[in-house]
Order: C-alpha cells, then structure tokens, then sequence
C-alpha cells in the first residue's frame, strides 16, 4: 500500500550541493549552497534561486557565475554558506575557510578547496510569481585540480568525496561506489 503525500512530501534524490560562487561590484568573493539545480544540457547548467539572493545581485552585474561540487571535507562551509545570506552578512566567504582564487574564462571565483569548477557565462534570468528564479548558464570551461583525474587526463569521481543532500531527512550524504555501467546494463535485456 502507498501513502499520499500531496505537495508537502516532494523531493527527488539525491539533490546535489551545488556552490555557486560570484564577485560583487567590489570584487569581494560570494558563495552560496543550491540543490535544486544541475546540468539541462550539453553545454548548460540551470539554478532554481529564490528572488531576493546577493548571488542573483553579482550574477547581474557581471554576467558570469561558477558552480562547484561540495566535498565530505567541505561540507561544513558549504552549509555555512547556505544558511547565511551575503545580503545580511556581507563577506561570508572569509568566515566558511574557503579560498577564493580567479575563475580562468569568467570574472567569478573559484576555490581552493573545491577541486572541481564548471565557468559558466549568464545566458538567462527568469523570475516566475511564485518566489523563484530560473538561472540557465553556459558553461565555457571545466576546470579540475590534477589530484582528481584519472589515467585518462579525465575527473574521476572515486577520488573526490562527492556529497547530495537527502531532503527528506535533511541530511547530507556522501556519494558512493559504482554499480554499473552506463548504456551497458540496459544491453542484459536487450539482447535477452
């Protein structure tokens, strides 16, 4: 037997802990913790942001914006950065420990800590009545610290202790082992 939970019991998992980092008018680093979003495309990633968000300030006015994946190691600082607002507090990035560093192909940030980094340039902003607002970039580049590639030169997830956000307990969990192959597994049926 099901249990109906109307709206009020939605998710889907796992939701990933996207950081989004922008630079203000001033060039001070901001970061702040998304989960509904994630790649919509070959080339573009899509936010869901509420309105009212220092992150959606910097994304205006420079046109550019990072997305990196939070870690089990920077998994304290990614909340921080998710429960404070950089409207109210201002420089939130010198307090979660992370080190900003300049994105190569946009006028966003990067961070030290956080080995992987998609560079996306603005493409959209749409503002829907019910609070949200749709955020699609282009991502121009992928950036990557050497420690988390594999022999091929490509990222590799085993060595980068990826996190999701389970939102119905509202926890945090780390990603885990392979169980298959993609466009293989389908095969055992297909040829069967």
């Amino acid at each position: 037997m099901r249990k109906n939970f109307g709206q009020k019991g939605v998710f889907t998992a796992p939701l990933p802990v996207l950081l989004i980092g922008t630079y203000d008018e001033n060039g001070v680093a901001n970061l702040m913790n998304v989960a509904w979003g994630g790649q919509c495309s070959e080339h573009h990633v899509a936010l869901n942001l509420g309105h009212e968000r220092k992150t959606l300030e910097n994304m205006r006015l420079k046109k550019a914006f990072t997305v990196m994946f939070a870690t089990e190691e920077t998994m304290v600082a990614a909340d921080y950065v998710g429960i404070v607002s950089g409207l109210k507090t201002g420089d939130k990035v010198t307090k979660s420990g992370l080190t900003p560093m300049r994105a190569e192909m946009v006028d966003a940030p990067a961070f030290e800590q956080l080995p992987v980094t998609l560079e996306c340039r603005l493409t959209s902003i749409r503002e829907e009545k019910t609070g949200e607002v749709r955020v699609v970039g282009e991502v121009v580049n992928l950036s990557a610290e050497e420690s988390v590639l594999n022999e091929k030169g490509r990222v590799d997830f085993d060595k980068i202790h990826l996190i999701c956000f389970d939102e119905a307990t509202l926890k945090y969990r780390r990603i885990g082992e392979v169980v298959g192959n993609a466009f293989v597994e389908g095969n055992k049926i297909r040829k069967g």
